[in-house]
């Protein structure tokens, strides 16, 4: 499946052997190292990948006996900001796992052990950790898959899998080649395991960016029907999600693209995060530009933005060649066709400027 299954500080797990097993192996180097008194904290990203990712290691976690709690990364966090970092240190966690936050040298909580799994192009590895990762692998599997390998560890997550095909197909339209994709939707439907997907991912898009809802009813179902057919409050909350959801990227759909040389963009004002969305819908007509989609109405003194292209760019690195100075870790991570971050009003309006976009700049 590719040249690596991941790192750790105990040296690189199995480059040439079963990723799986590597990924079992690296949760139980992690889990050796946590203060076994104290809580383990699944620190995760709150699209449907993360949060598969973390209900998958919470439920076998617990399942194990242990003590394990989530903490989900809410509208323009990062598990890296100073005031995270402290809310972070209050619970006085035993051990950290990091699920689909990306991978960077800084460490989360310095002197807290800590596994990272994602699959995300690193920045950097962070020292003292175990790290799985997925990236470079083909095909690629997300977190939430490499969780439920790991999770491995702890005993058989059979009755998890389709946390893990919720993951997959958020992130990869259907899982690619992945034999547990199949396995999934032979037992719980193909059809129930996309809706629920869709689902999960609403909360996170609107403008509250609430994904308790999916994190309740992912930590506390069978599979997939409990979240598409269910009546309950959280359940409901998800239907709304997404139809405020749908309803904002009707509007923003139809705003038409500025033209640069090699980029497209498309400028939007918004509180739900349809950047992404809208981005990805212009990368299929557009099919030789860099489409951008930058929304200055996502979060106020920020413009968040998404990248997409099908020329195959390298679009982290297209990014990286434009990086305004002040940009922080929020800027030009994620995957080489599918990347984005955020700037300051005042950084983006030089980054715009620089693209050859000045009447795209906003009030700094």
């Amino acid at each position: 499946m590719g040249p690596k299954a991941g790192t750790s500080r105990v040296g690189r797990l199995y480059p040439d052997a079963d990723v799986r097993a590597a990924a079992r192996d690296a949760m139980e180097a992690a889990l050796a190292t946590f203060e076994g008194d104290r809580p383990i904290l699944v620190v995760s990203h709150f699209d449907a990948d993360g949060l598969t990712a973390a209900a998958i290691l919470i439920r076998a976690l617990r399942h194990a006996g242990k003590d394990a709690g989530p903490v989900v990364m809410g509208k323009g966090e990062s598990p890296w900001d100073p005031d995270v970092g402290a809310r972070l240190a209050e619970l006085r966690p035993g051990g950290l796992i990091v699920a689909d936050l990306g991978t960077r040298a800084d460490p989360v909580l310095p002197g807290c052990p800590t596994l990272v799994i994602d699959h995300h192009v690193p920045t950097g590895e962070p020292e003292g950790a175990v790290t799985i990762s997925g990236n470079g692998l083909d095909p690629e599997p997300t977190s939430a898959l490499l969780a439920w390998w790991a999770a491995g560890a702890l005993g058989d997550q059979a009755d998890l899998l389709w946390l893990a095909a919720v993951g997959l197909i958020g992130d990869m339209a259907e899982g690619l080649d992945f034999p547990e994709i199949a396995e999934a939707q032979t037992r719980w439907g193909k059809t129930a395991l996309r809706d629920a997907t869709s689902l999960v991912n609403a909360p996170r898009r609107t403008a509250a960016a609430d994904a308790g809802p999916a994190l309740r009813l992912l930590l506390a179902s069978d599979g997939p029907k409990r979240i598409t057919k269910g009546d309950d409050a959280d359940a409901l909350a998800l239907q709304a999600a997404k139809a405020e959801v749908r309803a904002a990227t009707e509007v923003a759909k139809r705003v038409p693209p500025a033209i640069g040389g090699d980029v497209a963009l498309i400028s939007l004002n918004s509180p739900c995060q349809i950047h992404p969305l809208v981005a990805q819908q212009w990368r299929g007509r557009l099919k030789d530009k860099i489409v951008i989609a930058a929304n200055a109405g996502y979060r106020p003194g920020w413009v968040h933005f998404a990248a997409r292209s099908a020329s195959g760019r390298d679009l982290i690195a297209f990014l990286a060649q434009h990086r305004p100075e002040n940009a922080d870790g929020r800027y030009g991570n994620g995957h080489a066709q599918a990347t984005g971050g955020a700037l300051r009003n005042a950084d983006w309006n030089g980054f715009i400027r620089g693209l050859g976009f000045p009447q795209a700049q906003v009030d700094a």
